[in-house]
């Protein structure tokens, strides 16, 4: 699970670049920020959820 947040959120981080370099791919914007903010969820909800195995 956890190489699926890193996955997300380099795909969000691309996409954002991606998004504020080219003015016509405006959209990748708002696709890495949801995707960046699904990322943040996802880890917090693992790292609040009680899963401390050390």
């Amino acid at each position: 699970m956890n190489i699926l947040v890193a996955i997300i959120a380099i795909v969000a981080v691309v996409l954002l670049i991606t998004g504020g370099v080219v003015q016509s791919l405006n959209f990748l914007l708002w696709v890495g920020l949801a995707l960046a903010i699904i990322a943040v969820i996802v880890f917090l909800v693992r790292y609040l959820g009680g899963n401390r195995t050390v």
